[in-house]
């Protein structure tokens, strides 16, 4: 339905972006000074400035942009102020004008009596204060220096939509109470199904099927209701299949009704095999209803009713499922990087979350076509059919767009072989990024085209830039996408919630049809309907719609805007990808490979070749100077098109941070590389009540790359990085960009001047806490006739990072008598050994005589330091890295691993820490009952019992130690017995990543390492300690936050 002539005037001002002038008025033939005088200057690092601020000149397209938002410093405040009064204004004359003969309600005289005035100050102060703690608390996403999530200032038609509307609060679920809004919802709709390519006009002339689009409150609904419709799809032949079996009302049709199979052959439709019926494409199910009536005569309403006897909506899919022997189930098709409403729309809709296929992904995050085919190919073979594949355009972590045209290709080719699905693209994020396409744009276009540059002087001129040749692509083929989620709320800069999903073929949406007298008034303009929700604001109808109208959905309008952000964003993709060098205590590794490392026969040497031209050419240059210098990169492109060629597809960046040891030396554990990463975030953004949004100098978000998610993906960027391959996950730093504003006024210097003082500080601690320094440090002593020292660890320093046990004698004078006398003194204490002064540990534990430990022993509250002790090193019996690099993947889940050593009359347990966090539990002289004597030289070698039934997996992570001393059923107790296996050390020592993982697959260990089963029993002398080993000298606590009362106190009558 066309929307009726809507006037934006009324007293509301709205910018009005017409033709822009190539040169802005400029005279070019004259020459143009780049930088104005201004040179250009280097800080001590890579973080380079113009200096181009100091001077004032014109852009008029940014200028065009500028008018959108209220600004960073509320510089058009006053003009969103006029707007709202003429908005207050027609509400005012709206409310005068019904039926003014009904007179005042609220007179003056109620106004003027003290309740009234009570209360009116209670909601003034309440308002106040309300108003007063957002503006210190809340996150700044209107500035330039917010690099986070995917939130930005929402522009100002936006905004004064939705105010405008929300105070009349229309709900979009029935036209009868959403009369203008509804109509808005439907001029949405045919605004975005127009913008992602649909055809919008009806034409019975005309093949192409007409588009239909409406507002969801997310993307995550959209997704859902895109699922629904797909199984609905799915199984509509099937159940007209059984209304046309005998019997059925439908069956008098069932000899001559015809309709063409997936490889194109005309069949009876009772005919066709279940395979077949799966596998209809979707015009040829959309068409049923229509031939069914064109040819029988058969009215939309009896077919309604006649379905909705076997529908999969009545019946259930499991139903429908059994009565045609479906053993396998139909699954979905979406990249493992996918977002999490996929699995959780699947399992809404009965799907399964089991049958959302992860497709593995290539080094830029995109789903692997190569792989995407083999997996089509297997289900084609077994006959499971496939409800859609999901092309993501634009993925939530990394910017990435999946390659949409091949996908399209690949379903034509299944399609010839009698396989089809729907194709669903994910543009939550991409979809805006259409405005960005030239008008006449076509696939295979691959040039830059020219870039629009408004000129006028440094200051002010942000140019805009246009998306990779292959991302135009894939955008450009949305329009064969048989429905596609675009959220507003996102690129569009339009307030929560305003997601939305379009249509190719719009009668899909009649699948999802759920009616109820109250909704179907009205239903020829209505739309709720349609679709998953209920109650839905039509204000974020009206503000999608007055964003829409006033900036524009065209290369001159959003795709101006979007297209300044992309210039921002490779600007800031360049910082990430040239601003370290081999000198400095840190390194940044973007995710996107450069030009260079994706190049045949790329060398250490040309990456950094390339990484220097970027920082001559492109971190020292103005916005001027880099569009105008032709000059060549080792690539062979100019400054501009080698900056297009950096970064992700769709203005994210994602990158990672290592750091050098104070040797120069880079680190290689992931788990190290992770924590200054995680320090650096913390710093970055709030993550606790108590942190402060007016003191964080700059945002950054941040995820998590699984080895499970991301594959050789993963595997790629750690060996980018210099760390090795292993389980853990990658920590990832992102920044999304939205703001048009940091490349003016050199800010892109300036946020990542801030990032760069960050990280150094935090590289600095982080060699601080990795550095192998001296230090003091504390044994257990456990036995008596065998003497072994068991060295307390810590998973965050350094020189505590690994589980070392040493089989020792007490050397010098009485020292041995003492120590006896001691134990026999105190025979259920647990004694402490402390060494005298800081020593480098290392040292001791590889030197090439017996190195002595010198030092005080002390237990309970005691500690003898007038009485000095001597051990010497007759053996390391055990010292295994607690690196995070050799950590497990995953717990024990049938029992718990110990070292064993000592003697069958008095043996000693350590538990072994296989994995962060992780508890130190300590036995001495445990009773043992085996089935076969084990050889003393075998105890000599330190060996591996297996505690069964204490299943570790389970009760990680340990309780703190206060709660373990106060729990009796704790299984780390005196008197506990276990049944227990005994191995052989499996620990190979030739390191290798994951290396702990042989005391987790104990039970499948090889025969020869397996010597005996039998009892295993606690006695007194016990050291649990959930604490010590897993405390991080460095973890910053957060504050207190007492503005918290504050809001309790708010609306509180005095």
């Amino acid at each position: 339905m066309p929307l009726p002539s809507i006037s934006v005037g009324g007293g509301i001002k709205v910018p009005k972006v017409g033709k822009i002038s190539a040169s802005g008025g400029v005279d070019l033939s004259k020459g143009i000074n780049l930088t104005g005088g201004i040179e250009l200057s280097k800080d001590k690092g890579n973080v380079f400035t113009s200096g181009a601020a100091k001077q004032s000149h014109e852009d008029v397209s940014h200028q065009a942009i500028s008018s959108y938002f209220i600004g960073p410093q509320a510089e058009n405040l006053s003009y969103f102020k006029d707007n709202l009064d003429a908005i207050l204004e027609e509400v005012r004359k709206a409310r005068a004008r019904y039926y003014p003969s009904d007179g005042q309600f609220v007179s003056s005289a109620i106004q003027s009596s003290a309740a009234f005035q009570e209360s009116t100050k209670t909601v003034a102060e309440a308002s106040r204060k309300l108003a007063e703690l957002l503006g210190k608390h809340s996150v700044p996403f209107w500035s330039p220096r917010y690099q986070g999530h995917m939130a930005m200032d929402m522009s100002m038609p936006a905004l004064l939509g939705y105010f405008a509307t929300m105070l009349y609060n229309p709900n979009n679920v029935a036209f009868e109470a959403s009369p203008i809004s509804t109509i808005l919802e439907m001029e949405v709709g045919e605004q975005l199904c127009e913008l992602l390519g649909y055809n919008t006009v009806e034409n019975e002339y005309d093949s192409q099927p007409t588009g239909w689009g409406h507002i969801t409150c997310d993307g995550s609904i959209a997704n859902l209701e895109s699922i629904w419709a797909a199984r609905n799809l799915k199984f509509y032949p099937l159940s007209l299949r059984q209304a046309i079996e005998k019997g059925g009302k439908l069956d008098f049709i069932a000899d001559s009704f015809k309709v063409r199979n997936c490889e194109g052959d005309e069949r009876l439709f009772i005919n066709l095999s279940t395979w077949e019926l799966l596998n209809l494409k979707m015009s040829t199910i959309l068409d049923l209803a229509d031939r069914l009536n064109h040819e029988y005569g058969i009215s939309s309403g009896y077919m309604e009713k006649v379905i909705d006897q076997y529908s999969i909506q009545s019946r259930g899919k499991d139903a429908v499922e059994r009565e045609y022997d479906i053993n396998k189930p139909g699954q979905y098709m979406v990249a493992t990087t996918r977002h999490y409403s996929w699995p959780k729309g699947a399992a809404i809709a009965g799907i399964g979350s089991e049958n959302v296929v992860g497709i593995p992904i290539n080094n830029a995050a995109q789903m692997d076509i190569g792989e995407l085919e083999k997996r089509l190919e297997e289900n084609f073979e077994n006959q499971q059919a496939v409800y859609a594949v999901v092309a993501i355009i634009g993925s939530t972590e990394e910017g990435a767009v999946d390659q949409l045209g091949e996908i399209v290709k690949l379903r034509h080719r299944f399609e010839s072989r009698g396989m089809t699905f729907l194709i669903h693209a994910d543009a939550a994020w991409g979809g805006y990024f259409a405005t960005m396409l030239e008008r006449d744009f076509t696939p295979g276009r691959s040039s830059y085209g020219n870039l629009p540059v408004e000129l006028g002087g440094p200051e002010g001129f942000v140019p805009d830039s246009s998306l990779k040749p292959q991302t135009k692509e894939d955008i450009w083929w949305l329009r064969w996408a048989d429905s596609i989620t675009i959220d507003p709320h996102k690129a569009g800069y339009i307030p929560y919630p305003s997601g939305s999903l379009c249509y190719r073929d719009g009668r899909l949406k009649n699948l999802l049809t759920w009616t109820s007298p109250y909704l179907s008034r009205g239903s020829k303009t209505g739309i709720g309907i349609y679709g998953a929700e209920g109650s839905k604001p039509g204000a974020a109808a009206a503000a999608t719609f007055m964003a829409n109208k006033c900036i524009g959905l065209n290369p001159e309008g959003y795709g101006a805007l979007l297209g300044e952000v992309t210039f921002t964003c490779s600007r800031l993709s360049a910082q990430w990808a040239a601003m370290t060098d081999d000198t400095m205590p840190f390194v940044v590794t973007p995710f996107n490979m450069l030009p260079s490392e994706l190049a045949d026969g790329a060398t250490p040497e040309s990456i950094e070749k390339e990484k220097q031209w970027i920082r001559d050419h492109i971190l020292t240059k103005s916005n001027h100077e880099i569009i105008n210098d032709q000059s060549k990169a080792p690539g062979g492109q100019t400054a501009l098109e080698l900056l297009r060629l950096l970064g992700s597809d769709l203005n994210i960046n994602a990158f990672a941070v290592n750091f050098r040891f104070s040797s120069g030396k880079l680190n290689d554990d992931t788990n190290e590389a992770n924590y200054l990463m995680q320090r650096i975030v913390q710093r970055l953004s709030v993550d606790s009540p108590g942190d402060d949004p007016t003191k964080i100098p700059m945002w950054l978000t941040s995820t998590e790359f699984s080895p499970k998610t991301y594959g050789v993906c993963v595997q790629n960027f750690k060996k980018r990085m210099g760390l090795q391959d292993g389980s853990q996950d990658l920590f990832v730093l992102r920044n999304v960009v939205m703001s048009p504003f940091p490349t003016e006024k050199d800010f892109i210097a300036e946020i990542v001047g801030v990032f760069k003082k960050v990280a150094l500080e935090e590289a600095e601690l982080c060699r601080k806490r990795n550095d192998q320094t001296v230090a003091d440090h504390e044994f257990i002593v456990q036995g008596t006739d065998l003497i072994y020292l068991v060295h307390k660890p810590s998973f965050h320093v350094g020189n505590y990072r690994h589980q070392t046990i040493l089989e020792v004698e007490i050397v010098g004078g009485d020292s041995q008598k003492d120590f006896v006398n001691l134990k026999k003194q105190y025979p259920k204490e647990v004694f402490h050994f402390k060494t005298k002064d800081p020593i480098d540990l290392n040292e001791y534990l590889h030197a090439k005589e017996n190195a002595v430990l010198e030092g005080y022993i002390k237990f309970g509250t005691h500690a003898l330091s007038y009485l000095v002790f001597q051990f010497k090193i007759n053996s390391v019996l055990k010292d295994r890295p607690l690196d995070g690099m050799y950590q497990a993947s995953s717990y024990p889940a049938t029992g718990m691993p110990f070292f064993l050593y000592g003697y069958e009359g008095e043996a000693n347990l350590d538990h072994i820490l296989v994995k962060y966090p992780s508890a130190q539990f300590l036995a001495e002289g445990v009773s043992l009952e085996l089935e076969n004597s084990i050889d003393p030289m075998e105890f000599d070698k330190g060996l591996v019992v297996y505690l069964k039934g204490a299943r570790e997996e389970a009760m990680q992570p340990f309780p703190a130690n206060k709660d373990i001393a106060s729990n009796p059923s704790f299984f780390f107790q005196p008197g506990k017995t276990f049944d227990v296996s005994i191995y052989r050390d499996p620990w190979e020592e030739n390191l290798k990543a994951g290396a702990q993982q042989v005391y987790v697959d104990l039970i499948n260990a090889p025969s020869d390492k397996f010597l005996t089963n039998g009892k295993l029993m606690l006695k007194d002398r016990l050291i649990v300690d959930s604490e010590s080993v897993n405390f991080d000298p460095y973890y910053r606590e957060d504050d207190v936050a007492t503005w918290q009362d504050e809001v309790k106190q708010i609306g509180k009558k005095s």
